[in-house]
């Protein structure tokens, strides 16, 4: 830790310290400048070996409406995680988790799947990687679809990269979709523990493809 204006600066390195202790960060709103840390009693996650995908969105990944890519822009689908959509007018994205985030990216912590229509980026998500757990922390879409194909590719790479937690954060209706269910803090920290001790990979070779996302799918069905 660093030491600004006589209060302690939150780095990266840090970040990845309250991470493998279970805590996660967020603000109020963009204009708040302090950073809330949060340690919820009951944990969302998304069971790797328990995903659930509609038949609707299977067919939009194999017509390929959407060319997937990792990590391309970064900076972009943090901003548009940022940007105000309808049912969330406030975002919880404040210019020091923006700086936090992108620093982690810098030092290969932080990864983002992205879906492209042409040069136009319609969706994506974001998070943090640290070995054998995904901390899955926003995502957004400009276009039908463009965030659940992100996550569907985000899945079969930590499958085929070794990764045993994807960590939601919280459970919503969107996400129950794919099979997300809640835990206890406790068993939540079991797991955590475990997984961050896992000696994962988030470039695992063959993944990323249309033929070994569906290849992927048709294992688990």
């Amino acid at each position: 830790m660093s030491r600004r204006g006589g209060e302690i600066e939150i780095t990266p390195q840090l970040l990845l310290r309250a991470y493998a202790a279970g805590i996660f960060p967020m603000a109020e709103n963009a204009d708040d400048p302090f950073i809330h840390w949060m340690d919820p009693q009951r944990r969302g996650i998304l069971p790797l070996d328990a995903l659930h995908v509609p038949r609707s969105l299977i067919k939009t990944i194999r017509r390929r409406r959407y060319e997937v890519h990792v990590d391309r822009a970064f900076a972009a689908v943090v901003d548009a995680c940022a940007e105000p959509a309808p049912g969330r007018e406030q975002t919880w994205i404040n210019a020091e988790i923006r700086r936090l985030y992108l620093g982690l990216h810098d030092i290969g912590h932080a990864h983002s799947v992205e879906a492209w229509d042409g040069d136009r980026l319609e969706g994506g998500l974001y998070g943090v990687s640290l070995g054998g757990a995904f901390f899955g922390e926003s995502m957004f879409s400009r276009a039908t679809d463009a965030s659940k194909v992100a996550l569907v590719f985000l899945w079969e790479r930590l499958v085929r990269g070794g990764y045993t937690l994807l960590d939601t954060q919280f459970k919503n209706a969107h996400l129950s979709r794919f099979g997300a269910i809640e835990i206890r803090r406790a068993e939540y920290r079991e797991r955590l523990a475990h997984a961050i001790e896992v000696p994962a990979t988030f470039y695992p070779a063959g993944a990323g493809t249309v033929e070994s996302v569906l290849q992927s799918l048709s294992q688990t069905s």
